[in-house]
């Protein structure tokens, strides 16, 4: 008779409580239907695939071993949660991932009591779980506390502050590291090789002589991770491992697929542990699923996809991505221009340098998710006569903006920033969301800070940051395609400080800066069918501001409005500060700011967040009417 189980084992699962009452071998099954559930939702909704079927067997573990509230489980990152929700009560939602008014793609506390941490970007979950075990120590919340962070967030500098207090403190706390040699993309720098060298021969220590004969032949695929494991660097750091030199007890490399073994170690230390502890779990991305196996990135993000054959489903279209028209852009710029070089902060396909690299292997650095770095190395090569493009997403560059303050700015070095994923992002949400760097840039003396209306302007952006030597700048650009305009082969410096006007009208001026230039346009025709035709002027700078452009525009016209994808504080305050200052209020002149709202916006498709905001064209054709005192006859409401 079979001992297969008659229900799948996944349906006895509503919240991880239920799992203390299957056997080790239902564990295991409840693994392999966990990764199936996974990639079947997956592929209906988009998103973070790879990191996740890596860690199933250690998400089944975890939850199978720890108490959930009460133990507090920390993802880092958190794009590798998604078998963690299907865990933990919202199986039934899975399939609304990333979805307007469904799941968050990453960690998110006012979603479930099982997330007692929101993370979306790296290197945050040790310092959180410190937290939680000291305020736990203070009378707070019994439980543990348990951070498992990636091999590649360990490249990040906070990592190692917080792994330094918590060695200090002593605290019960566990930090599992899980090392799929990969983060998005391979994972570069010392530290990588670092854990590289974990591996060279068998494994040296056990917890002690507890979990002695846990960690013992390893199979394929970490036979290989085994031979590479001895000694921990033992003996280059004298008196014991740097983990342990920082005060952790370390155990491990462990195989993060295998159930027996996770279980065993993972009940060892829950039971014995009284201070800091180090778990090192050896997995790989995208396990379990042979298309992301294969894949270079090993399905880190995906669009919605076949689930047999892995192929996804991406909608057709005309009109270049901004990504790689700015890396096109800037490969031509460095063909004339040897000086040039390029760093990202572990985002080579992100930002688009992975083609620059293919053609500039020697001038492209990826320094990894180590964004203070990157921003004072780029002013470094900048001070040593380089033209260096420092390459971010928005939301990543606020990582490092004291090091733009104090390193760049203050210095008048001329680092250039390429800011990716300006304005809504989309199905990312509110943590990749670019809404603050006009404001905290452009706050900056002697920044020059530009935004594309459209790709053959950032093609244009490129070529005039390429060209400013004397200080630092920045242009920033939104995910996804352009509008599709015609293209120039290579692009022609603009003129600092000058905008440019793209449509004369009368009565009110649209000064846009960024990409809703074209939604703009749109309003601006269904205003001229009721004969009322603004004109439209794209800013292009938001510092330094096109004064004689604002002035001209003020003096010819009832209305200004500025309109901007990024949050109160940015190109609209400045605008609204220079018409102050030149007395044009005074004379009357109504102005609004069309700007983010005040609120962190959910995920959603771009269109929706910014119906949202009310910056899509019906919004700004209501804002023309309303600020003119005429009603909108038949308005409609996102």
């Amino acid at each position: 008779m079979s001992d297969r189980p008659i229900t799948p084992v996944l349906d006895r699962v509503q919240v991880p409580a239920d799992m203390k009452r299957l056997s080790d071998r239902e564990l295991r099954q409840l693994a392999d239907e966990l990764r199936a559930e996974t990639i079947s939702a997956v592929s209906v909704t988009g998103g973070h695939l790879g990191a996740g079927l890596g860690v199933v067997e250690l998400t089944v573990a975890l939850h199978a071993v720890f108490d959930a509230p009460r133990d507090k489980i920390i993802w880092d990152v958190g794009h590798q949660c998604y078998p963690h929700k299907i865990l933990t009560g919202r199986r039934d939602r899975i399939r609304t991932l990333r979805q307007r008014d469904g799941l968050s793609g990453f960690t998110k506390r006012s979603e479930s009591p099982y997330d007692p941490f929101g993370a979306a970007h790296s290197s945050t979950s040790i310092s959180a779980a410190l937290g939680f075990a000291v305020a736990r120590d203070l009378g707070g919340d019994a439980g543990d506390a348990v951070a498992v962070i990636g091999d590649g967030s360990m490249s990040a500098g906070m990592a190692y502050e917080a792994m330094n207090n918590a060695g200090h403190l002593g605290k019960r706390l566990f930090v599992i590291l899980n090392d799929n040699e990969m983060s998005i993309a391979p994972p570069v720098g010392a530290m990588s090789a670092y854990l590289s060298r974990l591996y060279a021969g068998a494994p040296f220590q056990e917890l002690k002589a507890a979990a002695k004969g846990a960690i013992s032949l390893l199979p394929e695929p970490f036979q290989e991770g085994a031979r590479r494991a001895k000694e921990m660097l033992k003996g280059m750091t004298v008196g014991g491992t740097l983990f342990e030199e920082l005060g952790f007890s370390y155990v491990g490399p462990i195989d993060g697929h295998d159930m027996d073994q996770l279980l065993t170690v993972l009940r060892t230390v829950h039971a014995r542990a009284t201070g800091p502890m180090l778990i090192h779990v050896l997995t790989k991305k995208g396990k379990g699923y042979a298309p992301a196996e294969r894949a270079a990135d090993r399905g880190h993000a995906t669009g919605k996809f076949d689930v047999l054959t892995g192929e996804q489903k991406k909608a057709p279209t005309n009109a270049p991505a901004y990504t790689k028209v700015f890396a096109q852009s800037l490969i031509r710029e460095a063909e004339a221009d040897d000086k040039i070089v390029a760093i990202t902060a572990a985002m080579p396909d992100g930002t688009g340098l992975n083609l620059f690299s293919e053609r500039f292997p020697r001038r492209c650095f990826d320094v990894g998710i180590a964004e203070q770095h990157a921003v004072t190395f780029a002013a470094g090569l900048a001070a040593a006569g380089l033209k260096p493009f420092c390459a971010l997403y928005s939301t990543f560059l606020q990582r490092g903006y004291d090091q733009v303050v104090h390193d760049v700015a203050i210095q008048r070095l001329p680092v250039r920033f390429p800011i990716d994923r300006a304005g809504l992002v989309g199905a990312d949400g509110a943590t990749h969301a670019g809404a603050f760097d006009i404001a905290f840039l452009a706050n900056l003396p002697g920044f020059v800070v530009m935004a594309a209306a459209d790709e053959a302007e950032l093609v244009h952006m490129v070529a005039t940051a390429a060209a400013l030597d004397d200080r630092p700048s920045a242009f920033r650009f939104p995910r996804g395609e352009g509008v599709g305009v015609d293209m120039p082969e290579r692009g022609t410096p603009l003129e600092i400080g000058k905008g440019r006007i793209v449509a004369e009208g009368g009565r009110v001026a649209i000064l846009s800066f960024g990409t809703r230039l074209a939604e703009v346009l749109k309003a601006r025709e269904a205003l001229a069918a009721r004969g009322l035709a603004p004109t439209v002027a794209d800013a292009r700078f938001a510092k330094p501001l096109d004064r004689d452009l604002i002035l001209r525009l003020a003096a010819d016209h009832e209305a200004i409005i500025t309109i901007e994808e990024g949050a109160i504080g940015g190109f609209g305050s400045h605008v609204a500060q220079l018409l102050a200052e030149a007395g044009v209020f005074d004379r009357g002149i109504k102005f609004r700011s069309m700007v983010l709202p005040d609120t962190f916006i959910d995920q959603s498709s771009p269109e929706d967040m910014y119906a949202t905001a009310g910056m899509n064209a019906p919004e700004i054709e209501a804002k023309v009417l309303e600020v003119l005192g005429i009603a909108r006859v038949g308005a409609r409401r996102a």
